[in-house]
């Protein structure tokens, strides 16, 4: 199995995601680096089906990891899989649009494990809130 992924295959993963990290809704044109292409599941195809756009911290934090043991309901929960599930079923944005809030527990493993709500993307989004670019795809 390949792991260079083309330069279509990429432009493709961007363009889907909206240039979004597809974990923490953060916005790669204001970044100083490119985001990276996730394979949201591990070890399978380099399909676009089994890509994601993902900022260096969520790449990093989730590595090859597809669930985790929930303690509050006490069962292993998948994490948010940008594919499969859609992201607005297991999460919104507070009233400040600062925080990302679960909805589901498929969201709260997320944020917890990928520390969506980390202190430094919290100072990058308040600072787009500030400038009306931040919470993406408001409605």
């Amino acid at each position: 199995m390949s792991r260079k992924i083309s330069e279509k295959a990429r432009k493709e993963v961007r363009r889907r995601a909206g240039f979004l990290c597809e974990y923490c809704h953060t916005t790669e044109r204001w970044q100083y680096v490119r985001f990276t292409i996730d394979h949201v599941i591990p070890n399978e195809d380099d399909s676009i089906e089994n890509l994601a756009l993902a900022c260096f911290h969520c790449n990093r934090v989730k590595s090859n990891k597809t669930e985790i043991f929930d303690t509050e309901d006490n069962k292993t929960v998948s994490l948010f899989n940008p594919r499969r599930q859609d992201w607005k079923e297991h999460f919104e944005w507070s009233k400040d649009g600062l925080q990302i809030i679960p909805k589901t527990a498929i969201g709260r493993v997320t944020i917890a494990v990928l520390q969506l709500n980390r202190e430094r993307i919290l100072r990058i989004r308040e600072a787009d809130v500030a400038v009306n670019r931040h919470p993406p795809n408001k409605d």
